[in-house]
């Protein structure tokens, strides 16, 4: 489980196929890194394979992204020189300063605009379909692991704010419009929704038969 606070970036030194998937190498500044650990590489949660040292002291690691895991990213089409946000995995007690992120990316959504707007900048995010209902005005979304605040619901999507900090620590600085950018949407929000679904088919059946019993 990570909190959205990314702790470092990353750059993507080697990428290959091999048969554990899509495998990246990546540059970063970790210093206390073991195999098996969980890293949210662009909110991406991935397991670390392998780790070292390069020659001017830099620490690498390797991580395998699967087919099923490319399917909902943009894993498929990162590049040697990308620089990507990372956030090693929560340990309890910590402090948690962004909010719960599980590090499952649900779905890409789409940059619209950017603008800025005094001293903050902007983003309008296209949304799937589906994850528009678990959008509230400021609350929670992550955006390539990035734990952001909803700053105002759009017909088809939300506005972020982006502080300068968050600009000078993150690569969302680097994003324009037309670029696709991974989403998760609050773990509480989707559970909500799951606990709902049934009453509300429930409700939504008995009006279609209301409506069914008027018209005759």
């Amino acid at each position: 489980m990570f909190t959205g606070l990314v702790d470092d970036v990353g750059t993507i030194v080697h990428v290959a196929a091999t048969a554990a998937g899509r495998e990246l190498r990546l540059a970063c500044q970790y210093r206390d890194l073991v195999e098996g650990e969980s890293i949210a590489v662009n909110g991406a949660c991935l397991t670390v394979r392998e780790h070292g040292t390069m020659p001017d002291g830099q620490t690498w690691f390797v991580v395998a992204a699967v087919v099923t895991t490319l399917d909902r990213t943009t894993i498929g089409a990162w590049r040697v020189g990308q620089r990507l946000n990372l956030e090693r995995a929560m340990r309890l007690g910590d402090r948690l300063g962004g909010h719960l992120v599980l590090g499952h990316v649900d779905d890409l959504a789409t940059v619209v605009r950017t603008a800025q707007h005094g001293d903050a900048w902007l983003i309008d995010l296209e949304l799937p379909v589906a994850l528009r209902p678990l959008m509230v005005a400021h609350g929670s979304i992550t955006v390539n692991g990035v734990s952001l605040t909803v700053n105002e619901l759009l017909d088809s999507g939300v506005q972020l704010s982006i502080i300068e900090y968050t600009r000078r620590h993150t690569t969302l600085d680097e994003l324009c419009a037309g670029d696709r950018v991974q989403v998760e949407a609050d773990v509480l929000a989707k559970h909500v929704e799951r606990l709902l679904a049934p009453h509300l088919a429930r409700v939504a059946m008995t009006s279609n038969v209301a409506v069914g019993v008027g018209a005759s």
